[in-house]
């Protein structure tokens, strides 16, 4: 039976998000160099800028996700994140075709983000290319970088 997912747009106050978005950014900083790392923070992902959901399977957190409105046209995927625990459950291509649908009610042209280059990231860019993400140079405020990928879609 397919799991029932539940997104929420999330206030990142409650135990679950925090300690999911800690494991996030010490994900992060175990396989990216320091300088490298592009994850937000929570006082970060607080911003007005960001729209922050969480995607729930009854009452445990599976995982998370943002945009972050760069301009009117231009939105960034930023903290998609699965808990460990909930891998291979297809909550992260649930959360991330829920993000892509509301970057098109925003109007929205291009949906853009950075991940990481090395083999831990494999996972993350396959779902990417798989809903029509391809690569890109940096966008807004990146540099190149050996360790980051850039991906783009428009709508």
């Amino acid at each position: 039976m397919e799991p029932q997912f539940e997104i929420k747009v999330d206030d990142l106050t409650g135990k679950e998000i925090i300690g999911l978005i800690g494991e996030h950014l010490k994900g992060m900083y175990e396989s990216s160099p320091p300088e490298s790392v592009h994850a937000l923070n929570l006082d970060e992902l607080r911003k007005p800028e960001i729209t922050f959901w969480s995607i729930w399977e009854g009452p445990e957190l599976v995982g998370c996700g943002a945009i972050k409105e760069l301009d009117d046209g231009h939105g960034e995927i930023k903290s998609m994140r699965t808990a460990v625990r909930h891998l291979r459950k297809g909550a992260a291509r649930h959360l991330l075709v829920h993000i892509i649908g509301e970057a098109e009610k925003r109007g929205y042209q291009r949906l853009s983000l950075e991940t990481g280059s090395m083999d831990s990231f494999l996972p993350a860019r396959q779902l990417y290319e798989s809903l029509g993400f391809q690569y890109c140079e940096p966008f807004a405020d990146y540099i190149p970088d050996p360790n980051s990928a850039f991906m783009t879609k428009e709508l």
